[in-house]
């Protein structure tokens, strides 16, 4: 019997995650969201609208709630906020936190979510991952499921110790719902190799304004890739970090997922970006620049691409409406 499920924060991919588990797995899921046109519409339009690729757009049932009104008590919490409003939402959260017997899985990009999710539960009952499945919100109460089903993957593990029963069953759920779970004991190891990915993929694609498989047609995003995967993997290995990739692998894994997986797919920073909302690239690019820092390490041209991005955000303001 499947665990009892709720999403924090049901943007693209916490509907993901909590729509499948519920059509897929038979798992009880509830939604709170700190976003209120999010939480309106999809109680008038009695659910969210899910298409895949595009098509077959339908009404999918979903109870959601905001994060004052709910009250449930779920055994694991699916955490899916941005990095800047995470504090908002747990700090709102918390009177129905129970940090004794509930879980927490979180999949978030980029770093600086663990610790504070640390602040409300226990290393022993924490998990993470990163996901390679790209999904879009296209407005309040309306989500596209990118690639068929069953692709993409994450990768998860427990923050500390080996995964107990509770884990174990978060997996076997997470398989039943086709999210193509990996466990394995290398937790910062998993989440830094997903910041890798994203450091090269989704910066310079929201740069430029483009798709990932246009991204790859270029000549020249090898060295692009790889320049940027070598600088990342030069600071791991100086903060004692295991990657779960070789140098040569990310790349492969980027020029995968570029060209087969989700050659459509605009990446995250890129929806944030569109939408005139702050990028999470502090999280990323700014993330491996600053853990180099600690280790007398420039990664620069993380550096000069976290700037790039902020100059973009900056230079929207001037755009004819």
């Amino acid at each position: 019997m499947a665990l009892k499920y709720t999403v924090l924060g049901a943007g693209a991919m916490g509907l993901r995650f909590g729509v499948l588990l519920q059509e897929l797995a038979g798992a009880k899921v509830d939604f709170v969201d700190n976003w209120a046109p999010q939480v309106e519409t999809i109680k008038q339009q009695g659910g969210v609208y899910v298409s895949r690729d595009h098509e077959n757009r339908h009404l999918v049932p979903i109870n959601i709630y905001s994060p004052e009104e709910y009250d449930g008590d779920p055994d694991v919490l699916i955490v899916f906020a941005k990095q800047m409003t995470l504090n908002d939402l747990l700090q709102r959260s918390a009177h129905f936190f129970h940090p004794d017997h509930q879980y927490v899985f979180s999949g978030m990009n980029g770093m600086g979510h663990i610790e504070k999710i640390n602040h409300y539960f226990s290393k022993e009952h924490v998990v993470a991952g990163t996901c390679l499945i790209g999904t879009v919100l296209n407005k309040a109460g309306d989500v596209d499921f990118i690639g068929k089903p069953g692709a993409g993957s994450i990768n998860l593990a427990p923050q500390v110790g080996e995964p107990d029963e509770r884990v174990k069953q978060i997996v076997e759920d997470f398989t039943t719902a086709n999210i193509n779970p990996h466990l394995n004991d290398n937790f910062y190891g998993t989440l830094l190799t997903k910041v890798v990915f994203n450091s090269v993929i989704n910066t310079i694609c929201t740069l430029f304004e483009i798709q990932m498989g246009q991204f790859i047609d270029y000549d020249g995003a090898e060295k692009l890739g790889k320049q940027l995967i070598n600088e990342a993997f030069d600071v791991a290995e100086r903060a004692g970090i295991q990657l779960l990739s070789t140098r040569e692998e990310e790349w492969q894994t980027i020029k995968y997922v570029s060209e087969v997986t989700n050659p459509l797919h605009y990446p995250s920073m890129y929806q944030d970006m569109s939408k005139n909302r702050p990028t999470e690239v502090d999280y990323i690019n700014g993330y491996i620049y600053d853990l180099g820092k600690k280790y007398n390490y420039e990664a620069s041209t993380h550096d000069f691409l976290r700037n790039l991005v902020h100059l973009a955000e900056n230079t929207r303001k001037f755009r004819q409406n």
